[in-house]
């Protein structure tokens, strides 16, 4: 038996059309409704595969939208990141300078503080204390120092 359209049309029936040169109205109807039958079968088959293909498109495009949000907002978190990193070299320049002047004015605190020991007068003398400079030896953590910590740096000489 044919599996073609033509053979299940055909090949169920056996009749000779050119013998008779009448078609049987009977096989007829029955021809076409069993055309009716395969195209219905079809049309459903295509409605199934248009609903998945549909179906996956909806789900491509949520994952689209969703990929979109968080490319945009990785550009986003980028640009202000790099804004950020674009100022730290002048932050550390001028951190750098700062750095320079304060071990300027600690120098000068400390020359003026021996100067005041050795040479100022006997009032001052006995209520002064000397002025450390920090040395390399101590270390100071640049995220964790404040303001209040540099009045806590003590000389490694002396201790605390």
């Amino acid at each position: 038996m044919e599996t073609t359209l033509v053979g299940r049309l055909i090949g169920n029936y056996t009749f000779s059309l050119f013998e008779t040169a009448t078609v049987d109205p009977k096989v007829l109807t029955e021809l076409f409704s069993i055309y009716r039958d395969w195209q219905e079968t079809k049309i459903q088959m295509i409605s199934k595969n248009q609903e998945e293909i549909e179906n996956e498109i909806e789900v491509a495009d949520a994952l689209a939208v969703k990929l979109l949000k968080r490319f945009n907002y990785s550009v986003s978190e980028m640009k202000t990141t790099s804004r950020h990193l674009s100022g730290v070299h002048a932050l550390q320049v001028e951190i750098g300078e700062l750095k320079g002047r304060l071990t300027e004015v600690l120098s000068n605190c400390d020359a003026l503080s021996k100067r005041i020991a050795s040479e100022g007068p006997e009032s001052l003398r006995s209520s002064f204390k000397p002025f450390a400079i920090a040395t390399d030896t101590q270390i100071i953590s640049r995220s964790s120092t404040s303001p209040g910590d540099l009045n806590k740096i003590q000389s490694p000489t002396k201790p605390s």
